[in-house]
C-alpha cells in the first residue's frame, strides 16, 4: 500500500492535472486523501485541479464553439444528453456552469452545449473560473477532512477486498442508469 502511495505521489501532480482537465472530481479527492496522509500538499493540488479543470472546460467551449463540424463527430452520440444540458441551460441560467461542476455525466457536455449557442464567451470565462475554484477547493478541502475516514476504509476493505469494487460499481451503476432514464426516448 506505501508504494502505491509514493509513486501517487511522484507522478500524483501530473496524473491531476490530466485528469482535471476533463473532469478531475476523482483524482482531487484522491490528492485531497494523500495530502492528509502527508503524500502530496493539498494547496498545490487544489491549484492544479482548479487550473487544469478552467482550461478543459475553456477548451471544450472553444472547441463546439469554433470548431463545431469537428466536434459533431464526437457530440452525435450524445444528443439527448445535450438536450439535457440545454434544458438544465434554460432552468438554472448562469448557476448551470456552477452546479455542472459537481455533476458526472454532463460535466464535459455543459460547456460543450453553452459552446453551440450564442453565450458570451468572455462571461463563460469569468464564471468558469469562479465555478472552478468553488469546485477544487470545496472537493479538495472535503477530500482532505475526510481522509481519516476514507483510511479506515481502505483498512478495513484488505479483509473484505469485494466490498470497495462492489461499491463503485453500485455507485457508478446508479449514476449510469440516472443518466440513461433522464436522457431515454419517450414512446
Amino acid at each position: 500500500m506505501d508504494s502505491m502511495f509514493d509513486s501517487m505521489a511522484t507522478y500524483g501532480y501530473l496524473v491531476l492535472f490530466l485528469y482535471s482537465f476533463g473532469g478531475g472530481f476523482i483524482a482531487l479527492v484522491a490528492a485531497g486523501v494523500l495530502s492528509y496522509v502527508g503524500k502530496m500538499d493539498l494547496a498545490t493540488s487544489i491549484i492544479i485541479a482548479t487550473t487544469a479543470n478552467f482550461i478543459g472546460d475553456m477548451f471544450l467551449f472553444y472547441m463546439s464553439r469554433y470548431h463545431k463540424s469537428q466536434m459533431m463527430p464526437y457530440i452525435k452520440n450524445h444528443r439527448r444528453k445535450l438536450a439535457l444540458s440545454h434544458i438544465f441551460m434554460k432552468r438554472y441560467g448562469d448557476r448551470v456552469i456552477f452546479i455542472q461542476k459537481y455533476i458526472y455525466g454532463i460535466k464535459t457536455l455543459i460547456p460543450l452545449a453553452i459552446g453551440l449557442t450564442k453565450y458570451d464567451m468572455r462571461k463563460f470565462g469569468i464564471y468558469n473560473f469562479f465555478a472552478s475554484i468553488l469546485w477544487g477547493v470545496s472537493i479538495g478541502m472535503l477530500s482532505f477532512y475526510s481522509g481519516e475516514a476514507v483510511m479506515d476504509l481502505i483498512e478495513s476493505s484488505k479483509e473484505t477486498i469485494w466490498l470497495p469494487p462492489l461499491v463503485l460499481f453500485s455507485i457508478l451503476g446508479g449514476i449510469w442508469f440516472y443518466m440513461h432514464s433522464v436522457t431515454k426516448k419517450k414512446s
